[in-house]
Order: structure tokens, then sequence, then C-alpha cells
């Protein structure tokens, strides 16, 4: 029995050894499947050379473009008016601002007037003895002396004789004096150079101002202006007079303004040029920040691309017969996401969009979008 097990196992092993040969000999004869070309479908587009707007992105914020920083000259206490002294407060040109106790210095002004007066006075005796013919002039400048008004002109001198008289017996050098005193009590009064708003208060009535201390900021709300900084290599595009479109940070309001100024000189920290725009609208306020895009020039025959699609090389992507190759383009101006291209011949199939791991020679299916209509 046992000689009879070991026979059968000894037989089943061999016929599948045959078994097990067999499939190995139909397996290396098997063909290998042939891999399947993939083939990438792209999104193309055809170049049409036209004329490109290039526009400047930029940023910044509003000034007033006329802004006056309020500074006492003299010393006083700060009287109390009808309007107060508020930011927010508006005031129309000439309107009084600001007016300093100016009791002490208007006495000393009137005093001096005064003295000119009698020395004017004391001096017509001899005028009419010595120099008859200027005697009525001088008479008629003492009839129209006012202390009550700003002091008049002197008259003017006919002769050398006069000029020596008048001079020697000190009347000029006060004359000047009470000028002098005259000017330095307009001083107390600070006026409205323009109509506009008071932004900035630092005293109030009562308060005691002090010679060369601020007293606030008073702006024109009628024109802004906004300064943005530019790469230089824009330099020579932009002009002064050029209209910009402007809008606020949620895009929900547009504003249009024009290019005032541009600086003459490159900020070596930055290298970049500043350029001044004005803009006006009832609803800017100032501080408000806008983004800027400028109209810098007109780029002929030139088409506008994404930036993933141009090189390093300066090499674009274009599909020939199903193929991928490459050709060189001339880029003339770079934004954020765009640039714009020339020397790209029209009718050239080019990619929309960037391809990974794309290369010259690889096969691609361009994309159709067949749009069906139906006939009604």
């Amino acid at each position: 029995m046992r000689n009879i097990i070991l026979s059968g196992i000894g037989i089943l092993l061999i016929i599948f050894s045959v078994f097990f040969a067999k499939k190995l000999i139909d397996e290396k004869n098997k063909p290998k499947p042939v891999k399947e070309k993939v083939v990438k479908t792209v999104l193309t587009d055809t170049v049409v050379n036209k004329t490109i707007q290039i526009v400047i992105p930029a940023n910044g914020s509003l000034a007033a473009k006329r802004r006056v920083e309020l500074y006492a000259e003299v010393q006083g206490v700060f009287k109390a008016s009808r309007v107060l002294f508020k930011p927010g407060q508006k005031y129309s040109k000439g309107q009084t601002l600001i007016r300093i106790d100016a009791a002490e210095h208007y006495a000393s002004v009137q005093s001096e007037k005064s003295n000119l007066y009698n020395d004017i006075a004391a001096i017509m005796p001899d005028l009419r003895l010595d120099f008859p013919e200027v005697f009525e002039k001088w008479q008629s400048y003492l009839n129209g002396f006012d202390l009550d008004k700003a002091t008049p002109k002197l008259p003017e001198m006919t002769s050398d004789k006069e000029n020596y008289f008048i001079t020697g017996r000190g009347i000029i050098s006060r004359y000047y004096n009470v000028k002098n005193l005259e000017q330095r009590l307009s001083k107390y009064t600070i006026t409205a150079p323009f109509t506009g708003i008071l932004t900035e208060a630092l005293v109030t009535e009562g308060t005691l101002v002090r010679s060369g201390q601020k007293l606030g900021e008073f702006i024109d709300p009628s024109v802004y202006e906004m300064e943005v900084a530019l790469s230089k290599s824009y330099a020579s595009l932009l002009k002064v007079g050029e209209t910009v479109k402007l809008n606020n940070l949620d895009k929900t309001e547009t504003y249009t303004g024009i290019v005032s100024r541009i600086n003459g000189s490159v900020d070596a920290t930055t290298q970049t040029i500043a350029a001044y725009i004005d803009v006006k609208d009832d609803a800017l306020k100032e501080g408000l920040y806008l983004e800027a895009y400028l109209n810098a020039k007109e780029e002929h025959d030139a088409i506008e691309i994404d930036r993933g699609l141009l090189s390093e090389s300066q090499e674009i992507f274009i599909v020939r017969d199903s193929l991928l190759d490459v050709i060189s383009a001339k880029p003339v101006y770079f934004s954020e996401t765009k640039v714009v291209l020339k020397n790209v011949p029209n009718g050239t199939v080019i990619l929309k969009k960037p391809v990974p791991g794309a290369y010259a020679g690889m096969l691609v299916k361009p994309f159709k979008n067949i749009d069906k209509t139906e006939d009604q």
C-alpha cells in the first residue's frame, strides 16, 4: 500500500510539472501589449495682431492738492468766535479761522501811530516857511490820517532837500516802524486762504497760543491728488494730461483722474518714479485708498497672453500638425499676469493655457468647443 501511494504522488508531480512548464512556455511566447500613446487635449488660440493699450496698474491714497498747515506767529489767548474751530468745520475764502487777543499789541500800534502823527505835525511850520511848494501835500496827508485805519503811504519826495529834511526829522524811520507793527497786528487774525474744510484742530477757545505753535490743518476738498510710485522703466511711457481710471478697493466706485505731474528724478532706494494724479469728486475724502490704471502707450501689431506661456528663453509654444513646437517672441511689456508680445505672425496657433510637462514634439489635440443651436 505504501508503494502504491508513493507511486501515485510521483505521477501527480510529473503531471503538474508538465502543465506548469507548458504554461511558462506559452507566457514567454505571448506578445507584450503595446502601450497606447496618450494625446493631451490643449486649449489653443489663433494669433491676430492688433493695437494693444498698455495699462500700468498702481495704487495710493488721496491727499488734498491745496492744504495749509496753520501756525501761530504771535502769542496770545485764542478768542472765541461765532464758528467753532473744530475738525470738519467749513470756511469760506476770507472768513476768520482764528482770532488771537491783540489788545496789548493794538495799543502799542496806536501809540506809535500817534507819535508819527505828532512828528509830522511838528514839522509843518518849518515846511510852510522853508518848503512852501510841498506844504499842501503834507497838510493833505495829515488831514487824511486816521488812527483807526491803516497808516497811509507817505507823500512822494520831489526833491533832495525835502528828502533830507523829512529823513533828518526821523519821519521815515518812524513810518516804517508803524508799518511793521501794523503788519504784525494782522497776524493776530488768521483767515481762510480759500474755501475749504478744517481737518485738524489742535487748540480750542481760551487756549494760550504761543509763537510757532501748530494750530491745525486746512484743506480744499474740491481737488485731490494721488501719488503713485511706478517702475523707472515706465517713465518714458507716461505723459502729463493722460486720463486715468481709478476705483476703490471694493471696485464698486469708479472715478476719472488726470496725470498732472511726473517727478523728474528716480528714487535711489526703490528705483521708482513718482507720478501725481488729480481727481475731482464730491464723494472723495482725504486718505481714501484707490487703485489707478494708467494708459501708458499703444503698442501696434502685438498680442497679449498669460505670462506663464512665455518661457525664460522668451519662447512660446505653438501647435503645428498636432505637435508642439516653439518660436521666439519679443516681449515689450509685463504686467502681473499678462505679457505683451511682438513678432508673432498672424494665423499662428498658440497655446491658450499652459500645459504641464510640455515639450517640443509633444503630440496634442486642440480642444474644440462645438456650440449646438436649435432652430426655432
